[in-house]
């Protein structure tokens, strides 16, 4: 993939920020007319640069009270075993996000749960009986702050 001009990454650095910015107001902030602020983000969602547009959301206002990240070690990895566990995990309503991992532990995994006894639940249920499981350790998460975004990297600085 090519690196990106300034107005390119002007564009996802702003669409980061706030993704409900009108095409109007994103492109008097990066500098281009309308339609052409139109077309590159057309673009960029085409060349996968952009890959989903999300809301934030609260999650005690959703009934997910307790947050957790669980590390999960495999005792195997051969054949489809990684593939068949994230897809696994990614099923589960419960699952935030899930992180494939070098080094001691293979997977981390976010989830957002009602209460202990169903974190118990999904520990147990949807993680520590899968086949190939070795080792399962919970983390509570007491707060979390949002980032920046992911940092672009990828821009053409000979303009």
């Amino acid at each position: 993939m090519k690196p990106l001009d300034r107005i390119d990454a002007a564009l996802v650095v702003a669409l980061q920020n706030d993704a409900r910015l009108s095409n109007k107001e994103l492109a008097r902030r990066v500098g281009l007319a309308p339609s052409s602020c139109l077309e590159r983000v057309r673009r960029l969602r085409e060349d996968g640069v952009l890959v989903g547009f999300h809301a934030e959301v609260d999650p005690p206002s959703v009934g997910a009270h307790l947050e957790a990240m669980i590390v999960i070690r495999m005792d195997r990895h051969g054949g489809d075993l990684v593939e068949d566990f994230q897809r696994h995990l990614l099923a589960r309503e419960e699952v935030v996000a899930v992180y494939h991992l070098a080094g001691v532990n293979d997977f981390l995994v976010h989830v957002a749960v009602r209460d202990a006894e169903h974190l118990r639940s999904v520990s147990i249920d949807a993680v520590a009986s899968h086949p190939g499981v070795r080792d399962v350790e919970t983390a509570l998460i007491f707060e979390r702050w949002r980032g920046r975004g992911m940092p672009v990297y990828a821009v053409d600085e000979s303009e």
